[in-house]
């Protein structure tokens, strides 16, 4: 039976690791996650959880002694956002080479440099090719909804990969919506007990932990990783088929928002998405065949499932949160723009780089880039590709 309550997007994820009472904790604070290991904290000083909480120097710390604890066999958890993240940057790839399924609730915010504590995307895909599964979460049922699936995922014994969920700094972490919430029993159920495929304590198979790996055995290694992000895409699906039969809410690799008969589209993350439907809406009602992608898993990147959600339209805005400084586009775009090399009639394809340290985005942006792109279609001409929007040029 469903819990109806009213919760901000940390206290979400923060509830998520109560239901779950994984053994450890290690966190260190950073807004805009600094709530999620403070409630935890709160739940251990209460006697709810189980969990031991492991308050450390700093992010690396913190990221190590998770390495630790999940290496030993226990199920491990962390927060961070920003400066924190790239803080951890060494462990992220020690931790996902070791293939330890660690669970980290990343609250997306700006790398400093102007100092910044908004939202944006640097964070996340600047770790995008650290090895972790990464799934990205609207608004805050989401968020709730993709921690705990994370774990089942990450958890597989055909996977063993952590995993990152990420949420845009305050727009969701910080603002209140309404949520359904899980049955304490049922998620416990769901998520089910942790068990390691390895750990340094099994003493009747001992194992070496971040041994020097040399030449004659590193790429077979790497392999090995590459393989369990391959099949990491099947078993997303598998546990979202799974938990829709607890919740009936429905999760795919992305979502496709009235994209079936869409003439011009937008492919976006996070909780702009929210923005972007209601412009369609909008639009809608005038006539306009426009549509929407929203990327739930970056990590591994739906290739062939995205190039066939998008081959048949005409024209694409891809919107970027994070300028990767690559001069011909952000992240988002170029693993867009490389799916869809094998589609026989390639769309249009344009980049927006938007929203950068939490500029705020309307529906009268998004409406301004489907003017765009419905620009494009009538001149039969794409024009300038890597494009930003709302900025003071």
């Amino acid at each position: 039976m469903a819990i109806r309550d009213r919760l901000s997007g940390n206290e979400a994820i923060a509830i998520a690791m109560k239901q779950i009472n994984p053994d450890v904790l290690a966190a260190f604070p950073i807004t805009p996650s600094t709530e999620i290991p403070q409630y935890v904290s709160q739940y251990v000083a209460d006697g709810e959880v189980d969990t031991e909480l492991i308050l450390v120097e700093s992010e690396h710390s913190a990221m190590s002694a998770c390495i630790g604890s999940q290496a030993a066999g226990a199920r491990t958890m962390t927060a961070t956002s920003s400066c924190g993240l790239a803080l951890m940057w060494e462990t992220l790839y020690i931790a996902s080479s070791i293939r330890l399924p660690i669970t980290l609730a990343l609250v997306n915010r700006a790398l400093t440099g102007p100092i910044n504590i908004n939202a944006d995307h640097a964070d996340s895909m600047g770790a995008r090719d650290a090895g972790w599964i990464q799934i990205y979460s609207e608004n805050n049922q989401e968020a709730y909804d993709n921690f705990i699936q994370a774990v089942r995922i990450g958890e597989d014994k055909e996977v063993q990969l952590p995993t990152m969920v990420c949420q845009d700094g305050f727009i969701t972490s910080h603002a209140v919506e309404n949520i359904e919430l899980i049955e304490d029993e049922e998620v416990k159920a769901f998520v089910g007990e942790y068990i390691p495929v390895a750990s340094l304590l099994n003493a009747k198979e001992p194992i070496a932990i971040g041994p020097y790996d040399s030449p004659h055995y590193y790429i077979e290694h790497k392999r090995q990783q590459a393989e369990g992000m391959n099949k990491a895409k099947e078993v997303i699906l598998k546990v979202a088929e799974e938990f829709e039969k607890v919740t009936g809410r429905k999760y795919g690799l992305f979502e496709a928002y009235q994209l079936e008969d869409a003439e011009a589209a937008i492919v976006i993350i996070n909780s702009t998405a929210g923005t972007a439907k209601a412009a369609i809406d909008k639009m809608r009602k005038e006539g306009k065949k426009v549509g929407l992608l929203k990327i739930r898993v970056f990590r591994p990147f739906p290739h062939e499932e995205i190039c066939d959600a998008l081959s048949h339209l005409k024209a694409i805005a891809v919107m970027d949160r994070s300028e990767g400084f690559s001069s011909i586009g952000g992240p988002l775009f170029a693993e867009v723009r490389s799916a869809l090399y094998e589609a026989e009639n390639r769309p249009m394809l344009i980049n927006y780089i938007y929203g950068l340290g939490g500029r705020d985005v309307t529906t009268t942006h998004i409406e301004e880039v489907y003017n765009q792109l419905f620009s494009m279609i009538n001149k039969n001409q794409t024009g300038q590709v890597y494009r930003y929007l709302g900025v003071r040029e």
